[in-house]
């Protein structure tokens, strides 16, 4: 398997494992932004899709630029400004 060595595909990559992260983990997702605990409440599922996105992608790209966190950030929180939550 090549590793991925396009910066946009790499972008694209790390937003579609951040995806499903939050469509296979509804609940938590909505139960961590309400109780600001998202990131204990996820923290083996967000590990394992960075483990999955650091093999999918060259160690170039991984050590340059912080998509995958950046995804995490967009996907997970930014979409889910509609939920109730004390940090805004």
């Amino acid at each position: 398997m090549s590793q991925i060595t396009d910066v946009e595909a790499a972008r694209r990559c790390a937003r579609a494992i951040a995806s499903d992260i939050s469509l296979y983990n509804t609940e938590k997702v909505q139960e961590g932004i309400e109780q600001d605990t998202l990131f204990e409440i996820l923290q083996d599922e967000i590990e394992e899709g960075r483990e999955y996105y650091k093999n999918k992608v060259s160690a170039e790209i991984y050590d340059k630029y912080n998509f995958y966190d950046r995804a995490i950030v967009d996907v997970l929180i930014k979409n889910k400004a509609h939920v109730k939550s004390r940090i805004w």
